[in-house]
């Protein structure tokens, strides 16, 4: 009988060569299976919640008397807020409304047709603008001196200036009407009159105008968020004195690289989560997307095969209301994309 060729050590070396390609076989199957149906996980861009800020100021300046609502208050439209009182104002109204009896008179001497009294009157109107305007002066000059001293500030100092050149203003106009009373004809008096009865009425509603904002309203509704003087400060014209948090107007903002925007396009309705409510998710509209501009850029780090990314800026609103959100919690997004 003929005797076997193959030696035993010859097939156990080939068994294990069959199991090893085996082996290899399949973790290069897993490998690809894995490669083409495996999501990878999605990445998380931060935001946060946004609100519209008004900011309450006047244009008169004045010291606080009062606030009549605290920070964290709700407020309605109209509502009073602070009480601002300049004494400064009051006695421009005096002085306003003292020209404005001075040329009614006048103006009535004027219709009376009586030469004499109407060159008195202008007379009077004069002499008197002149000793107001004497009195500025003197006030100004102590102020000026006081202010150089070190005793008083520049606004108190700059006001007293105001208050001189308006009364040097008005004793410039009395004359002039003094002057045209002495040559003028009848009918231009009368014009002439009846014009300063115009400007004294317009000084009057410009003091009446300024001291409207000794009581400044919300401008809506919301809830007062800062408040920057205190009650006893002195402010200036057009200072911030607080500011009103509109909680129906709110947004949410995310800065993303420009790779993004391809899947973060205008009008589009993405997911978001949101920690501080219980992971509450909910789905907002992108409504803008703007560039923050070249401070905000992403530098390559390589210097072949890489380029700068630029930074923009995304809002989006919720399309549900949600009360219980509030400015400057953190909102997620994640993005799928793979980027």
């Amino acid at each position: 009988m003929a005797q076997s060729t193959t030696n035993p050590q010859s097939k156990s070396s080939n068994a294990l060569f069959l199991c090893l390609a085996a082996v290899v076989a399949v973790v290069i199957v897993l490998a690809i299976v894995g490669f083409l149906f495996l999501t990878p996980p999605a990445e998380i861009i931060e935001g946060q919640a946004e609100a519209t800020s008004v900011r309450v100021s006047g244009k008169l300046p004045g010291r606080v008397v009062e606030f009549y609502v605290g920070e964290g208050d709700d407020v309605r439209q109209g509502d009073t807020l602070v009480h601002i009182h300049s004494s400064l104002a009051e006695a421009k109204l005096m002085q306003a409304e003292g020209m404005k009896q001075v040329a009614t008179s006048q103006n009535q001497k004027v219709d009376a047709g009586t030469r004499k009294q109407i060159v008195q009157a202008a007379y009077d109107l004069w002499q008197q603008a002149v000793a107001a305007k004497t009195i500025a002066e003197k006030t100004y000059k102590r102020m000026d001196t006081l202010n150089k001293e070190g005793v008083i500030s520049d606004q108190k100092r700059d006001e007293t200036q105001a208050v001189y050149k308006a009364a040097s203003a008005s004793e410039s106009a009395a004359r002039s009407q003094y002057d045209l009373a002495l040559a003028g004809a009848q009918r231009e008096d009368k014009e002439a009159a009846a014009a300063m009865v115009n400007v004294a009425q317009g000084g009057v509603l410009e003091v009446e105008a300024l001291l409207e904002d000794q009581y400044l309203t919300s401008p809506c509704d919301g809830q007062i968020e800062s408040i920057y003087p205190h009650v006893g400060e002195l402010v200036s014209m057009g200072a911030p004195i607080m500011s009103v948090l509109r909680l129906d107007d709110k947004w949410i903002t995310f800065n993303v690289r420009e790779e993004y925007l391809n899947d973060l396009t205008m009008g589009k309705e993405i997911d978001i989560m949101i920690p501080a409510l219980d992971n509450k998710e909910t789905k907002a509209k992108i409504f803008y997307i703007g560039d923050l501009g070249s401070y905000a850029t992403w530098h390559a780090t390589k210097s072949t095969g890489d380029w700068d990314s630029r930074t923009f800026q995304i809002k989006a609103r919720t399309l549900d209301a949600i009360p219980t959100l509030r400015p400057g919690m953190t909102i997620i997004y994640r993005d799928h994309s793979g980027k």
